[in-house]
């Protein structure tokens, strides 16, 4: 036996409301539906307008190598470099004293010439890595 539908005026004030909490949650789903597929569009028009910057640098990058100049990755590349020294110095430091303090790491990767703007990243890096470990607070040993 099929369920006899009832016209607007039947419904009781509690029917009426149950209706229009389901029809804004549809609403509400379709919405958020409608963003999702509108931030998957963005993020691929992204992607590629992405993709055709790094050709083009790639490309500009190119002709300035063509003609003797250095390009900006080289610069990028040298100052990676730094980096790996400033993590494998403070490795040095920290093997060759023991427990050391932050503060003494800085001192002495300084007395090297070696830049320590991003000490504390190059620190967090090593203890991440289960390179250094830290038995109390802003003092480091070597991980066994």
């Amino acid at each position: 036996m099929a369920k006899k539908m009832k016209t607007f005026e039947e419904l009781s004030s509690q029917e009426l409301y149950e209706l229009a909490l389901q029809r804004e949650q549809e609403e509400q789903e379709r919405q958020r539906e409608a963003a999702r597929a509108k931030i998957e569009t963005l993020k691929q028009k992204r992607r590629d307008v992405s993709a055709k910057l790094r050709q083009e640098i790639a490309a500009i990058d190119r002709e300035i190598r063509k003609l003797g100049g250095r390009s900006r990755t080289g610069a990028r590349s040298a100052r990676a470099g730094s980096r790996g020294d400033m993590t494998g110095k403070t490795l040095q430091i920290i093997g060759k004293h023991g427990p050391v303090s932050t503060k003494d790491i800085r001192a002495q990767l300084e007395k090297d010439g070696i830049d320590t703007t991003n000490l504390a990243q190059c620190l967090a890096y090593l203890k991440r890595n289960g390179r250094i470990d830290s038995p109390e607070r802003a003092t480091y040993v070597l991980a066994k």
